[in-house]
């Protein structure tokens, strides 16, 4: 189970440091326009552009907080700084799909809710 719970939280941290560079330094790309369904007039709107890289700069702290957890921490702390930023992706999630997309949910709740099973089972 420990094994587990270590490839699906750094499964996690590894979506997060994706949407970061999509929200930081790819924000009028093709692959954000399609992956927030945005046009590109939008994205390129600065106003548009600068909450990007501020959301995007909280999906890196989230995924930093993942791999401190999983590969940094030491082994007496791992498991609870692992359980706190997959319950903060959980309630990002939520929130996310409360006011912007349901399908958030699925591709960013679901991983983290799996990771968290298996790092609960692992203790």
């Amino acid at each position: 189970m420990e094994i587990l719970g270590i490839i699906f939280t750094l499964l996690v941290a590894v979506e997060h440091v994706y949407i970061m560079l999509l929200e930081m330094l790819f924000s009028t790309s093709k692959t954000t326009q399609r992956t927030f369904g945005l046009t590109e007039d939008f994205l390129k709107n600065p106003r548009v552009k600068t909450l990007f890289a501020n959301q995007g700069l909280y999906n890196g702290f989230l995924a930093a907080g993942l791999l401190w957890g999983t590969v940094f921490a030491p082994a007496s702390y791992n498991t609870s700084i692992q359980l706190f930023f997959l319950a903060c992706v959980i309630i990002a999630a939520v929130f996310g799909a409360i006011t912007s997309n349901k399908g958030i949910l699925i591709k960013q709740g679901l991983p983290a809710m799996i990771a968290i099973v298996f790092v609960l089972l692992s203790m």
